[in-house]
């Protein structure tokens, strides 16, 4: 029976040059995808920072905001690392979270805990999606070797992972009951 380094030294010497091309390719496509949601998160982020009725998810918000704007200065470290130019390419699914955040401040009340929960809920949507994004790269950039890329993008995941763990305490600890007393 192979085992599991064996299988990966197998599969890696059955890879053509096509295959290993295309996957490249793709990788790069994705740095570039997620370069230009960071980038575009990190100038949204005031808004939400600004909307927040609690204290503490301003706090938390804000504290990601710093991280955020570092992620984009990893990815432009990724982008040395695997020897490609920093170039961002539009991601619509941050388009799109993005632009449902936006909306969900308009149809929430201001200063209400409401809107609060309608803030974390917009936070989760995205840091979802990076936790997704940040873990496939992770993931194609150890399978073509690329170390440094892979450890950058740990780093960013486990950041990742850790704002989005601190919005479902903000909400649980708080702003959720806070929300449901505000309707009765």
């Amino acid at each position: 029976m192979a085992t599991k380094t064996n299988k990966k030294a197998a599969s890696a010497a059955n890879r053509t040059p096509e295959a290993e091309s295309a996957l490249k390719e793709l990788f790069i496509d994705e740095v570039k995808d997620i370069y230009w949601a960071e980038k575009h998160l990190a100038s949204a982020l005031p808004k939400l920072i600004k909307g927040a009725t609690s204290e503490d998810l301003k706090t938390t918000i804000t504290n990601h905001f710093e991280e955020t704007k570092n992620h984009v200065t990893r990815l432009e470290r990724v982008f040395a690392a695997i020897g490609e130019k920093a170039v961002a390419k539009k991601c619509l699914a941050m388009e799109g979270l993005l632009n449902e955040a936006t909306e969900l401040l308009t149809d929430t009340e201001r200063g209400t805990e409401v809107r609060d929960v309608a803030i974390i809920s917009a936070a989760q949507k995205v840091e979802h999606y990076e936790i997704a994004s940040y873990g496939t790269l992770r993931t194609l950039a150890g399978t073509l070797g690329y170390s440094e890329a892979q450890s950058l993008f740990d780093q960013t995941l486990a950041e990742e992972k850790n704002a989005d763990s601190l919005l479902t305490q903000v909400a649980e600890n708080y702003v959720n009951e806070a929300a449901a007393a505000e309707s009765e």
